[in-house]
């Protein structure tokens, strides 16, 4: 595929948006993109078929079939856009370490190499296979052999009796709580520094503290939930940014197994499970809502989907990795350094990200927990330009739940993190409805946005996250 911004001068992804961000002028929305694409689709006298699979978990495979320009129709370029950026947004919703692609050769072959160690999206590759423990590979099949898809809800979360630890596991702070028959009776927030540290006992002893605390404000403890950024699987830690410096060889034995060591230690049931998942379960315990997909902005964007039975799917909801601006220059985030993903959009790193363009300067070393603070603190003040920084990320969600919408089934969509806080995030709530009423009438029709009230954002997360296992 074309990567540079010439290249991309002549695609139909090319669409400038109606509310064009005066911080990024560059921006080119990937749901625009898609429909002019389809739009171009629909007047085309022949069509033909790309089936794309994905193998996950053992039991889950997804299916995606989308129509395309016929191969040698002069819209090859195209068609290799729309499907490259549909399978890369797909994996990151969905995750699979086997890819099945049924549809022309030509473009299933040029599909395949962008996941190879020399392609663009190796990065993808690699951490795919990490999350499931294979190699990550894409298969060219016949149509007919494109598997259909099957899946397996989890069924974790609404265990309320008992006495039970509720956790959080951040970039920059470890929230811990106790939980009694569904009531929070006390929480705190412990600093944690996860990132800078490469013995993994470092992490293990600072999470054994935190739980020891909780307990020691109950008689006793009967369960321990718990949620943490990065992919977990079977309460196993398969990938995440907190252990970015733990080397890789001791990796799968010492940090995968964490909470399985700290289960069996404890002698009480344990689950562990992505942050974003608890945040869409905490708003379904706390709002009696349902569909609903959780966006929690903070040092990075955490996603987790709670379908319309009330179930967690299973699914990565790494949409940080995820792809949500065509534009080939656009903001990268600090693990990947792929452009246009959804973390450089919807966290810290966007706001550290637009603070130059918007003529603010912090010093160069300050964290950018310490720098959301000031841009906050300003926006509070009323400085227009730290309210510009607000009003472009809700510029950027505005435009990227439809893109979002074409893989989820949602009907509710929850905004939180520490991004949300104050007048900021009221911004960007009310900026993301300007422009879904305005431009996706439709979409605003069937998706409710909204920011969560206190009570859910102290007390849903904590209780959520401990209500995980049966006792």
């Amino acid at each position: 595929m074309p990567s540079t911004a010439s290249a991309l001068h002549e695609s139909l992804f090319n669409v400038v948006p109606n509310r064009l961000p005066r911080l990024d002028p560059g921006y080119r929305p990937l749901a625009l993109g898609v429909s002019a694409y389809r739009k171009a689709l629909g007047a085309s006298p022949s069509r033909e078929t790309m089936l794309i699979g994905l193998e996950g978990a053992p039991g889950n495979l997804a299916r995606f079939d989308l129509e395309i320009f016929p191969e040698g129709a002069g819209k090859d370029d195209e068609n290799l856009r729309y499907v490259g950026w549909m399978l890369n947004a797909f994996l990151w919703s969905v995750g699979g370490w086997r890819v099945f692609l049924g549809g022309p050769k030509g473009l299933c072959q040029a599909v395949a190499a962008d996941y190879l160690p020399s392609g663009r999206w190796a990065w993808d590759a690699e951490l795919q296979g990490q999350a499931f423990g294979q190699t990550f590979e894409v298969k060219t099949v016949a149509p007919s052999e494109v598997p259909a898809a099957t899946a397996k809800p989890l069924s974790l979360g609404g265990n309320l009796e008992g006495y039970r630890i509720g956790f959080d596991l951040g970039a920059s702070d470890y929230k811990v709580a106790a939980v009694v028959n569904g009531e929070m009776i006390w929480s705190d927030e412990l600093h944690w520094e996860p990132k800078a540290h490469s013995d993994p006992e470092y992490h293990y002893q600072k999470i054994k503290a935190g739980l020891e605390l909780a307990a020691s404000k109950m008689p006793r403890v009967d369960a321990i939930g718990g949620s943490s950024a990065g992919i977990l699987v079977d309460s196993q830690i398969m990938v995440a940014s907190l252990f970015r410096a733990v080397p890789q060889e001791i990796y799968a034995e010492r940090v995968r197994p964490i909470f399985r060591r700290l289960e069996k230690e404890w002698g009480v049931p344990m689950e562990v499970i992505n942050d974003g998942d608890v945040t869409a379960l905490a708003g379904g315990l706390s709002l009696g809502k349902t569909g609903i997909l959780g966006i929690a902005l903070g040092s990075s964007e955490a996603v987790g989907f709670l379908d319309r039975q009330g179930k967690i799917t299973g699914w990565l909801n790494e949409l940080a990795f995820g792809p949500v601006d065509a534009n080939p220059d656009g903001g990268r985030d600090d693990w990947s350094g792929n452009p246009g993903v959804g973390a450089a959009y919807f966290s810290q790193q966007a706001v550290g990200r637009l603070i130059g363009p918007a003529g603010l300067s912090f010093p160069a070393d300050m964290p950018l927990p310490e720098v959301l603070k000031g841009v906050q603190a300003k926006a509070e003040a009323g400085d227009e330009n730290a309210l510009e920084i607000f009003r472009t990320i809700g510029i950027y969600l505005g435009y990227s739940l439809p893109w979002y919408a074409e893989f989820y089934d949602m009907e509710n969509a929850m905004i939180l993190g520490r991004v949300t806080s104050g007048v900021g995030g009221e911004l960007i709530l009310n900026t993301a409805k300007e422009i879904l009423a305005s431009e996706f009438p439709e979409v605003a029709k069937r998706i409710s946005i909204f920011l969560p009230d206190e009570k859910a954002r102290r007390v849903g997360q904590a209780v959520a996250a401990a209500s995980l296992p049966k006792a």
